[in-house]
């Protein structure tokens, strides 16, 4: 089990701010809880609460949110988690994905839309700063400039003390970092999704945007906890069940590279989800990763991430996986 100072002492700075973060930082997207159009299922709130502040406890300095989790419940749970604590860890949470009476989603960057959500989450998170406000899709793409000048703005106002932006692409960041410079991108990384590696993360490094990547475990895919029956058990606003990487014939594919995960880790007694997050902090543009738990048993199960690093060799092992088990329809490479 990891200490406190162990973590305290592998931190990082995001990007320009003057944040050093835990090379993992709590990811409360599946606390957000069930009956919405991205829930992972039911969720028990006091789990929620006990997983957050054994985070704390075990050294992780910040938390990761958005509005639209739960449509507003994540952000509550992570404030009800916080009341009476002594460690104050970093809030980082989302805006732009709003929604109606009827539970329905879209998407604004429009300004009014965007100062009405950073209203909202400083109630509901019962601050009066955040520590990261961003943009949490560049959609409507044709208003990111509205979106991004609005956050200045709340800059500005001291209603967040840096912003950032998630899911952009390399265009979309230059285009915003004319108006005012990006502390950080939250995008997609792990082993099974490595779109980011050949032009974003230089382009983060390059221009020091710090990169805090989310689904480093593939939304529990890479856990080691996952099993075909267990996908398949999956209840009916799980939005996993129409995720392709759980469906066949990649699912199997996927599980067997599990049980690579679990070969390496297991000398180093780290689960496979551990070795999963271990894998993304290899890249040197990657300031920490974004990890979900849901009780305290998960937190304790990937909190060794933190610190644990991979060796050529087992890197190597890992390439050779995908070499010679490419996504089924995929041709080998030679």
């Amino acid at each position: 089990m990891q200490t406190t100072l162990e973590l305290s002492k592998q931190t990082r700075q995001l990007g320009n701010s003057d944040m050093y973060l835990t090379a993992i930082g709590f990811g409360a997207w599946a606390i957000g809880g069930g009956d919405w159009e991205y829930a992972w299922g039911a969720q028990d709130d006091s789990d929620s609460v006990a997983a957050i502040q054994r985070a704390l406890d075990l050294g992780i300095n910040w938390i990761d949110t958005a509005a639209v989790y739960g449509l507003g419940h994540s952000e509550e749970v992570v404030a009800r988690a916080l009341v009476g604590s002594s460690r104050k860890p970093f809030i980082f949470t989302k805006c732009s994905m709003v929604w109606d009476e009827n539970h329905q989603i879209h998407r604004s960057l429009k300004r009014d839309s965007i100062r009405k959500e950073m209203e909202a989450s400083l109630r509901r998170l019962r601050v009066d700063c955040v520590d990261l406000y961003q943009i949490h899709w560049p959609d409507p793409e044709m208003d990111i400039e509205e979106g991004w000048e609005t956050l200045v703005k709340l800059q500005e106002e001291g209603k967040t003390r840096y912003i950032g932006v998630s899911n952009f692409s390399v265009a979309q960041m230059e285009r915003v970092a004319k108006i005012a410079p990006i502390t950080s991108l939250q995008p997609p990384y792990s082993m099974l999704n490595r779109s980011v590696e050949r032009e974003i993360l230089p382009y983060c490094e390059q221009h020091n945007v710090g990169v805090i990547n989310y689904s480093p475990m593939v939304s529990g895919l890479l856990t080691g906890a996952m099993t075909a029956e267990r996908v398949a058990a999956f209840p009916k606003d799980d939005w996993r069940r129409n995720n392709v990487r759980f469906k066949e014939p990649q699912l199997s594919r996927n599980l067997k590279l599990v049980e690579l995960l679990r070969e390496i880790g297991r000398p180093h007694g780290r689960s496979p989800g551990e070795v999963a997050i271990a894998w993304t902090l290899h890249k040197t543009a990657v300031t920490a990763a974004i990890v979900g738990a849901r009780n305290p048993k998960q937190v304790e199960g990937i909190v060794g991430a933190a610190t644990f690093r991979l060796q050529p060799d087992e890197m190597a092992r890992i390439e050779d996986f995908f070499n010679t088990n490419p996504v089924p329809g995929e041709v080998k490479k030679t």
